[in-house]
């Protein structure tokens, strides 16, 4: 069985086209299902101008559908990964709305510091949404939310909710070292996980604030010792002493 969009049997005419090389203007012949063609004149391979790449945007079995995908589908396939993972990070917590709201802090945090940073938004965010993911199996195993508990239940969930949702393997495994450690950083850790880490510390910090305020003397000694970026404590300042 092929995708109808796929199947030759259900092509129209236009469906096998001509288009104009972007480098050298040269004539290239394009069938509908072709990701991309390589102009024979001048060798620029280039992405069908004509291909709606609408469902191998998000579907897992792109790959094995329409073959290679180029950078540009890559790029936004893990685009708008992070807006389903958000979606499935809610249904997983259901009513617990407090998680909920705690993740969505962190991941607008993560998003400002990762921008500044030039880190990778498709790793940072997808791990943001995720990262206390596993704070429920480790109240039920443990009866506890303790760092460990939840570093040790998170990675599993994250793993199954990205390997669904058609994440690459690579991106994968990174998201979940993120969240294997994230109360915990290492001496060799990434630029985003540094980022992540900062996010959650700010959002844990604004929330601690607000229940028992510290000093701006205390707050700032905080910032400069705990914070493992430069936009991290920047963003830090600007919450919390307001610059």
């Amino acid at each position: 069985m092929k995708c109808p969009g796929q199947d030759t049997l259900y092509w129209k005419p236009g469906a096998i086209f001509e288009t104009q090389c972007p480098k050298c203007s040269a004539t290239v012949e394009f069938f509908k299902d072709d990701t991309s063609r390589k102009c024979e004149k001048c060798g620029h391979r280039f992405v069908n101008p004509e291909m709606d790449f609408g469902c191998a945007a998000y579907c897992q079995y792109a790959e094995q559908c329409i073959g290679d995908l180029p950078p540009e589908l890559i790029a936004q396939k893990e685009d708008l990964l992070k807006d389903r993972v958000a979606v499935e990070m809610k249904r997983y917590f259901k009513s617990d709305f407090k998680r909920i709201a705690h993740a969505g802090r962190v991941a607008r945090y993560a998003e400002q510091i990762g921008k500044k940073e030039k880190a990778s938004l498709a790793v940072i965010l997808p791990a943001a949404y995720l990262h206390d993911i596993g704070i429920h199996e480790a109240e039920r195993k443990h009866g506890s939310t303790a760092a460990e508990y939840q570093e040790a239940e998170g990675p599993p969930i994250a793993r199954s909710i990205l390997e669904k949702l058609g994440a690459r393997e690579e991106l994968v495994e990174e998201v979940c070292d993120i969240i294997a450690h994230h109360h915990h950083p290492r001496s060799d850790d990434s630029l985003n996980f540094k980022v992540v880490y900062d996010a959650d510390l700010l959002e844990n910090l604004n929330e601690k604030q607000k229940k028992a305020p510290r000093s701006e003397a205390q707050i700032e000694a905080y910032i400069e010792r705990s914070f493992l970026t430069d936009s991290g404590r920047a963003l830090a300042r600007e919450k919390l002493l307001g610059g």
